[in-house]
């Protein structure tokens, strides 16, 4: 986590005339003993993020529920997000350390009296004045934080032993940090949440996982599952489960095949507006989905798989596909790859979504095929062919994702930087991607099948109770916002 303007506080120094000046990530310069003066004084002035009370949390040790976002530290029902007390004194330290005196200062004492509380979003202010000097090099100042009302929340003195000689610093080299929490997901959960339950045939939940994560959704009001499968070994996995089945509607179907058709049957029969995998093989139930007859193909559309990834960091959803149907695609597969990717980041809020088509390279070579796809791809959507997003490519993944890795390849582009999606030349280049994403970046990862008739939801036996939230959020939202 970086605070604003690159990770540093805004700076603000007040000279006893009344000028200011702010530094803002620039170069840090101090005050030495000799030239500070009697009613120097200097301000920070920071907002206090989610994000800062995680970081606290971890380095301190003070995993108080009360200062934790999302949790309900005294039991009132809502999420108090109070800032650590001590948080809001280490302020003071950022002014005087950084500003006045500056790099090179050093505390002797610290007086302390805490008069009101802040919380995830307020608008600080921190500011020092120096009162006295000692011998030593030991000063002393007036130390206050201000709500942005102007309310004292903290006053208190300090004394600290000032820099002898003039120094200064460049913080540019110091290290971020990036909390791994995944606030897309949540906002995808805030979303669907309120909205009508779909109805989900659920295929084969005979197993705990699979059929835990249908009755989660469930519970999150997301889906309202059917769940069709061997009645036995369903109840059988409840129990080990602990879930109770009386709200829920079973249809006994003791073989996979016909389990899936009896899901397609519904969709088509308007009954269920989503599909999800339970313990089956994926081939057994796309089988009956792509059936020319009676099968949920849409127009001939290819059916593709797209990851919904919520990556720490990164200030937007990005999809990567197809990581897990389509082995070497055509140029025409991966025009529909396109246009199922772009379809559902529309249903989830994405305005114009900027699609990427990488290679490893980002100039079209005759001797490297997928770049010849991408340029193709990209004038196609030019030309109209594909639709409701922007298309670029080729593209590497760097120049795909990074605005100076763009900028210093001399690439203009919409996209370029700032992809949303991520094309893959192939599944195996997507499925490493995927999962490098997700076990290197720490993205929590849901997805699910598009270009049929409904939305395809596709869990695994590896996914956490978030991503299985979020794929059945994703699709939920996929089928109200189509359906529109």
């Amino acid at each position: 986590m970086k605070t604003p303007e690159r990770g540093y506080p805004r700076m603000i120094d007040t000279d006893t005339t009344g000028g200011s000046h702010e530094f803002m990530n620039n170069v840090m310069h101090n005050v030495p003993f000799d030239a500070l003066e009697i009613g120097m004084e200097a301000e920070l002035v920071r907002t206090l993020m989610a994000e800062d009370l995680y970081v606290f949390a971890n380095s301190s040790g003070n995993l108080n529920p009360m200062h934790l976002p999302k949790e309900d530290g005294d039991g009132d029902g809502v999420p108090e997000s109070v800032a650590p007390s001590m948080w809001i004194a280490s302020l003071i330290s950022a002014v005087l350390g950084c500003n006045l005196p500056g790099p090179g200062t050093l505390y002797h004492s610290q007086t302390l009296r805490f008069l009101g509380r802040a919380h995830a979003g307020d608008e600080l202010t921190c500011k020092v004045r120096l009162v006295a000097k000692g011998d030593n090099r030991l000063v002393r100042f007036d130390t206050w934080v201000e709500a942005a009302d102007g309310t004292r929340i903290l006053e208190g003195e300090a004394e600290v032993f000032a820099p002898e000689k003039p120094m200064s610093f460049d913080p540019a080299d110091v290290p971020g940090l990036t909390v791994q929490q995944h606030r897309h997901f949540d906002h995808l959960l805030a979303l669907a949440e309120p909205l009508p339950a779909i109805p989900t045939a659920v295929v084969a939940p005979e197993k705990g996982d699979a059929l835990a994560g249908a009755i989660l959704a469930a519970e999150h009001t997301i889906i309202d599952p059917i769940l069709i499968g061997h009645a036995e070994r369903i109840a059988e996995a409840a129990a080990e489960e602990g879930i109770d089945l009386a709200p829920y509607r079973v249809i006994d179907m003791r073989d996979h095949r016909l389990a899936a058709q009896e899901a397609v049957r519904m969709v088509l029969d308007k009954q269920a507006a989503a599909v999800m995998k339970g313990h089956l093989h994926t081939d057994i139930l796309l089988g009956e989905i792509v059936k020319r007859e009676g099968g949920l193909r849409k127009g001939g559309r290819r059916l593709s798989h797209v990851f919904v990834m919520d990556v720490p960091g990164l200030d937007h959803l990005l999809l990567v596909t197809d990581a897990a149907i389509n082995i070497s695609p055509d140029l025409q597969t991966k025009a529909d790859i396109i246009q199922n990717a772009i379809d559902l980041a529309l249903t989830l809020g994405m305005d114009e979504p900027k699609v990427g088509v990488l290679s490893a390279v980002e100039v079209v070579n005759p001797a490297i095929p997928s770049t010849l796809d991408a340029a193709i791809l990209s004038k196609m959507a030019d030309r109209g062919q594909i639709t409701g997003g922007l298309v670029d490519g080729p593209l590497a993944m760097d120049n795909a994702i990074n605005l100076a890795a763009a900028t210093t390849k001399g690439i203009r582009s919409l996209v370029a930087g700032r992809a949303e999606i991520l094309v893959a030349p192939n599944m195996e280049a997507g499925n490493m991607l995927a999962k490098e994403l997700s076990f290197l970046a720490h993205a929590e990862a849901g997805g699910i099948v598009m270009g049929a008739k409904c939305p395809i939801i596709l869990t695994s036996r590896a996914d956490d109770e978030k991503a299985r939230l979020a794929s059945c959020a994703i699709a939920a939202l996929n089928a109200i916002g189509s359906a529109e």
